[in-house]
């Protein structure tokens, strides 16, 4: 019988870059797990900003969810019928860490053994993405990302999940989208823990990217052959309306948007336009700790920005894109054209390979008279998105790998349960999953193209083969 660790020799080279494109999904502990005082977990600055009146529509929280923590084996299974090659998940900080630093508690980290297991055992590469937004409150109580001693507390937590892990998961992302939750969380005050402060959000910005660094050192000493990167939210910045104030107001958010991680994380030093702003946190050796080298470049796109001016601290908020752009049901622009021009400006730029780790699309999905969920308007979106990712390839992007958002339909931060983005349909009251019309186009174009790649890798001679393993 085939250990969990040879397992994992198997899938890396299956799924090395030299073997073919990944096809997968993703989805964040918050987002899915529930379970929220079950086993030891501790709460994160997402429990608590859940818990404030009016901050989440429709009072919505995470304390069920999809209760993941419960069904992992019942999603893994819709995961392997779907023909997924890779999974990306989040590791709960405070599931692991109740709080945040300290003492491991062993029945969270036994939940992701179980979990790595359960994915192997359907042939399905995890990737770990250590922090998606659910900072422990117990740290966030001593600064949080405003403390430079997050740095530290984060490097041990990376060492945790690596050490624990690590002999059967080679994929690992620092961050997932450090422009959203430090511009929401510290700046604007939309999302946890709900700050508004042009210092705290600079402050934030550069710990975050302090602690990037060291879990990457991290990693590197407790995982072999790991495999690292962050994952970055990159969209073009355009202007709801022609004008000097919007065309400032654009190009000053696509700075904290698109440059502030990315820029001092691959060229070791901020972007012009922000380098001021952060000079008074900087301390001698920091950029060199930041812009430790990474193995790939993660991008989450979904749409262009059409930005304007505002009286915010950053004076420039989201406008409203051109009436003939048709938009998504949370109100997203789509426009495949930017994404296609994305990949091929993120592989001029960087010159490492790019996974795509989000790009989805939200609707307002329904059971039909048959409990069935017929999302063409997804299956629409996926298609000329996978079609703009395919152009840019041809171009020559370097694009080594394809992951929907999201499995399944989840909680969605401010939105709560309003807005749907799964390939799968999940029954709240139940916990009942329905996959959609969605999935199954999905699973069809995996297919077609694992097909196509049997059938060309058929015809090459042996030596060729040989020469690329």
């Amino acid at each position: 019988m085939m250990t969990a660790k040879s397992n994992s020799q198997t899938r890396r080279a299956l799924h090395s870059p030299k073997s073919g494109f990944l096809w997968g999904a993703s989805t964040s502990c918050f987002q899915i797990e529930g379970a929220a005082h079950i086993d030891g977990r501790g709460d994160s600055i997402w429990d608590v900003y859940c818990r404030q009146q009016g901050r989440v529509k429709d009072g919505d929280t995470g304390e069920v969810a999809c209760d993941h923590y419960h069904r992992y084996a019942e999603d893994v299974a819709l995961m392997r019928d779907m023909g997924l090659d890779a999974y990306r998940f989040s590791i709960a900080w405070p599931r692991v860490l109740p709080t945040g630093r300290g003492a491991a508690n062993e029945p969270g980290l036994a939940f992701y053994d179980r979990l790595v297991d359960a994915l192997l055992a359907a042939n399905i590469e995890p990737w770990i993405c250590l922090y998606h937004w659910d900072l422990p409150q117990a740290l966030d109580d001593v600064g949080g990302w405003q403390n430079r001693d997050i740095a530290g507390w984060f490097a041990d937590y990376a060492a945790l999940i690596g050490r624990r892990y690590g002999d059967r998961v080679k994929r690992f992302a620092t961050f997932n989208e450090p422009c959203v939750f430090t511009l929401f969380g510290y700046g604007f005050g939309w999302h946890a823990p709900g700050i508004a402060d042009k210092a705290a959000l600079h402050k934030a910005i550069h710990h975050v990217n302090l602690s990037h660094g060291a879990a990457i050192d991290a990693l590197r000493s407790a995982v072999r052959d790991v495999s690292v990167g962050a994952v970055h939210n990159r969209q073009p910045c355009y202007t709801a309306t022609p004008g000097p104030d919007d065309e400032a107001a654009a190009r000053r958010f696509s700075v904290y948007w698109n440059d502030a991680f990315p820029h001092p994380q691959h060229f070791a030093c901020y972007p012009p336009a922000l380098a001021e702003a952060i000079e008074p946190y900087l301390r001698p050796g920091d950029m060199a700790q930041i812009a430790r080298p990474v193995d790939w470049f993660g991008l989450n796109h979904y749409s262009p920005h059409y930005i304007k001016a505002d009286s915010n601290l950053l004076g420039a908020t989201f406008g409203a894109p051109p009436a003939e752009v048709p938009r998504t049901s949370i109100g997203w622009p789509i426009v495949p054209g930017a994404f296609r021009d994305t990949l091929l400006d993120l592989h001029r730029q960087f010159r490492v390979p790019i996974y795509v780790m989000e790009n989805g699309t939200a609707s307002e999905d329904q059971l039909d008279s048959r409990g069935a969920v017929q999302d063409d308007n997804r299956i629409l979106y996926l298609r000329a998105y996978t079609d703009a990712m395919n152009e840019a390839i041809a171009a020559g992007a370097d694009v080594r790998g394809y992951f929907v958002w999201s499995l399944l339909d989840n909680f969605e931060w401010g939105s709560g349960y309003s807005q749907r983005f799964g390939l799968v349909y999940v029954d709240f009251a139940t916990q009942r999953r329905i996959p959609k019309a969605s999935a199954r186009w999905y699973s069809d174009v995996i297919a077609a193209k694992r097909s196509a790649r049997v059938s060309v890798a058929a015809h090459v001679p042996a030596e060729a083969v040989a020469a690329q393993s």
